[in-house]
């Protein structure tokens, strides 16, 4: 084969492989757009936690729990 041959496969290649890729990638888009619109049936309502209320500068008793404990452990590391 002449140099002329080989560019127009290597060309018709590529513009396969680049059509089979933008083809692929558009049904996966719709695929997963129409997948968002059934699945948005089902999707269960958030639950949103009780707010701690405190009044002036408070801190919970379990935060400061917490926090002494981390600093117990991170003490006891060093």
């Amino acid at each position: 084969m002449d140099v002329s041959g080989l560019l127009l496969e290597a060309a018709i290649l590529m513009l396969t492989g680049m059509v089979v890729v933008f083809v692929f990638l558009t049904i996966l888009i719709f695929t997963i757009k129409a997948m968002s619109k059934v699945l948005a049936n089902f999707q269960t309502p958030e639950v949103t936690p009780n707010p701690v209320k405190l009044s002036g500068n408070q801190v919970p008793t379990s935060h400061v729990a917490a926090i002494a404990a981390a600093v117990k452990q991170y003490r006891e590391k060093q």
